[in-house]
């Protein structure tokens, strides 16, 4: 059995900081388009809208949460070229993975929405609120409070899957990874290691989240 040996590594700490660099470019941009993504979607899905608006968005949703993430990179970034449409592989991959997000927490909107009490509605209203503006001063904000939780449990998971990126050609971690593993021909010292990089950056993503979650109840209350 041979012994483990970290110091193999040790070369290779310099790439590593523009190699997490774009894994949190990824990270944090497609997070941002997934929870714009979500917010329109969600808010408009639980709204009575015309039949062909309601099939469109619920065709979105269901694709993307319906099909593997990785198909989906490929699809955009080696499939679309088919058409004419390039795309930056980093660019590719906020993307995708902001579309396939927000389909899910466009769920977590749609559901936190459809929970505010229809006393809010009446009452504003009565105030003479339009629906729009009912919408965006009186329901939102609630809403908003409640799907914090499935948005930051969303960003963690998106962290988790900038590892996908991988497969194109990106130099982010998991990729740097494959790339020192082709080299050095010690795994386990090398995947651990982003193992543990990738468990820093969801665990610091949790404790972020809960500390939202306590400005945000303040903010909205």
């Amino acid at each position: 059995m041979n012994e483990l040996n970290f110091s193999v590594l040790k070369p290779y700490i310099n790439l590593v900081w523009p190699a997490l660099g774009i894994t949190l470019r990824i990270g944090i941009f497609a997070f941002i388009a997934a929870v714009v993504i979500a917010i329109l979607v969600g808010t408009l899905r639980a709204q009575k809208l015309y039949k062909v608006v309601s099939i469109l968005l619920t065709a979105y949703v269901e694709f993307f949460r319906g099909t593997p993430l990785l198909v989906q990179l490929f699809v955009v970034y080696y499939g679309l070229p088919a058409f004419g449409i390039r795309m930056d592989p980093i660019v590719a991959s906020i993307l995708t993975m902001g579309l396939n997000s927000g389909a899910y927490l466009s769920e977590a909107v749609r559901a936190a929405v459809l929970s505010v009490d229809r006393g809010q509605y009446e009452a504003a209203a009565v105030l003479g609120f339009r629906p729009w503006q009912t919408l965006v001063h009186v329901v939102l904000p609630q809403a908003l409070r409640i799907a914090i939780p499935s948005f930051m449990n969303g960003f963690s998971s998106i962290i988790k899957e900038t590892s996908l990126v991988s497969v194109l050609p990106i130099i982010e971690l998991t990729k740097l990874g494959n790339q020192i593993y082709a080299k050095t021909y010690r795994p386990f010292e090398i995947y651990i290691s982003l193992a543990l990089v990738y468990f820093i950056l969801t665990y610091s993503v949790t404790f972020f989240a809960r500390w939202m979650e306590r400005k945000m109840s303040v903010w909205i209350l």
